[in-house]
């Protein structure tokens, strides 16, 4: 029996949305709602700031829409689970907040092995956290396994803007200009001021 070509153009249609349907569930889904405003004052706990960080991961930081916390299996991204604790060895000679800072200012600096380079740094465009939101999320990280240790005095070598690796400016080297003017003139002064001949005899 000859199924007719309507019938089986509809049934190709039923399974791909089907195949779709079940392959869009697979992929992670998290509903992001506008950033909250958070009031960030100068006498805060750092238990307090671990509650802002947290809602800032949320939230404004979007930290969650890729990081998991406590799952294990095929991840996307690495897990934060535990992270409170091994950020204070994760990288040799950084601290447990130098470390967390340089992940969130410059995350290419260490890249979990594994896991692609794919982090935006979180101080800059979209996400632009400030800096005092940053170390909230420190907080709420260091909660993950530890003891929040952080205020929102706690300086770092990210703290006011300050760019990794930046060098202090060089001596400024001549300008083609000048070297240009240094190739002609110099001829032109010594012939100048070289005798002529016969001169000494005068």
């Amino acid at each position: 029996m000859r199924v007719p070509l309507m019938f089986r153009i509809g049934a190709l249609v039923l399974a791909t949305t089907a195949f779709y349907g079940y392959v869009g569930q697979m992929v992670p889904q998290k509903e992001v709602q506008p950033p909250k405003e958070t009031t960030l004052g100068g006498d805060m706990s750092p238990a307090d700031m671990a509650k802002v960080g947290r809602e800032i991961m949320e939230g404004k930081g979007i930290c969650l829409t890729c990081h998991t916390i406590g799952k294990t299996g095929a991840l996307r991204f690495p897990d934060l689970g535990g992270i409170g604790a091994t950020a204070k060895t994760r990288v040799a000679g950084l601290s447990d907040v130098e470390y967390l800072a340089q992940s969130l200012y410059e995350p290419f600096a260490f890249v979990v092995p594994g896991f692609p380079p794919a982090m935006p740094p979180v101080n800059q465009p979209p996400i632009g956290l400030t800096d005092q939101e940053i170390l909230c999320v420190i907080a709420a990280l260091q909660t993950l396994g530890g003891t929040p240790t952080v205020t929102l005095k706690t300086t770092h070598k990210y703290s006011g803007g300050a760019k990794p690796g930046a060098a202090l400016p060089a001596a400024a080297a001549p300008s083609k200009t000048a070297h240009l003017r240094r190739v002609i003139l110099q001829p032109v002064a010594m012939h100048h001021f070289a005798p002529r001949n016969g001169a000494a005899r005068e």
